[in-house]
């Protein structure tokens, strides 16, 4: 990206808040992801990084040197959470390498380019949006939950395309919408542990995901539909992860939190 992104490693200041507790992040190594794992670290949190694979090593490699900087630990978990064999084998290695599984955060996501028509969707990037983006979800959980002391937290990547879905995302907007369902059904469960659940919708942010789906003036003019006119940085993201994380939010379950920029949710 010509224009790098900001994960806030220049500005972030942690407060202590999570100490002692272990993180999941999948989709760690960079964007939204990257600004959490930093907050985390800062915040006093061991992080564990799931990841996709070589091509996303150097980036990987990047999240973790920052979360060292921090003090803290950090597992680097390269693998495909579209395969459920993974997305267990990545909670068992948090769980064995970091001791124990506080915090899990549901952010990978996968988006393919833009289209113009319903057309362009083939059976394959269909299958593939909806088994990284919401059926990982599914398989992660089953795997951590049973570990989640009280006290612990879930926290799913949700999105503005919920509420008002890109025809030209169209399979990427609908897992978007599914994963506030997950969110609002697991909540009901989960809370009988003692286990927190909830959702952060972000609006438009700058991160490398957009700049693979996204050409030409779509890409330049991404995010100026904002009231803000301007997309958001990840560091803008990653304080509401650490309150939904932290004893600050002890009473807020099943919730979509927006930070959208302005663009209201529903």
């Amino acid at each position: 990206m010509q224009t790098k992104p900001d994960y806030g490693e220049d500005s972030y200041v942690g407060l202590g808040r999570l100490k002692g507790r272990s993180a999941l992040v999948t989709g760690g190594d960079s964007g939204i992801g990257r600004a959490v794992a930093l907050a985390f670290a800062r915040e006093g949190a061991d992080v564990a990084i799931a990841y996709l694979g070589e091509k996303e090593s150097e980036d990987a490699a990047m999240t973790k040197r920052i979360v060292e900087a921090a003090g803290r630990k950090c597992l680097l978990m390269p693998g495909d959470l579209a395969d459920p064999a993974h997305c267990e084998r990545v909670v068992d290695d948090t769980i064995r390498g970091l001791g124990q599984i506080d915090i899990l955060v549901n952010n990978a996501a996968f988006q393919g380019k833009t289209i113009e028509s319903i057309t362009e969707l083939d059976v394959e990037r269909i299958e593939r949006v909806f088994r990284v983006n919401i059926m990982a979800m599914f398989h992660l959980v089953r795997r951590a939950l049973p570990a989640m002391k009280p006290g612990s937290a879930i926290i799913n990547t949700a999105s503005i395309q919920t509420y008002k879905p890109s025809e030209s995302i169209l399979d990427y907007a609908t897992t978007k919408g599914a994963i506030v369902t997950f969110t609002k059904g697991l909540a009901l469960e989960a809370i009988r542990r003692g286990v927190r659940v909830n959702a952060v919708a972000p609006g438009p942010v700058w991160t490398p995901l957009i700049a693979q789906s996204f050409e030409g003036k779509k890409l330049t003019e991404f995010g100026k539909q904002s009231p803000m006119e301007r997309p958001a940085q990840p560091k803008e993201l990653s304080p509401t992860y650490v309150f939904l994380a932290c004893d600050e939010s002890t009473f807020v379950n099943g919730e979509v939190i927006g930070v959208t920029g302005g663009v209201p949710l529903g």
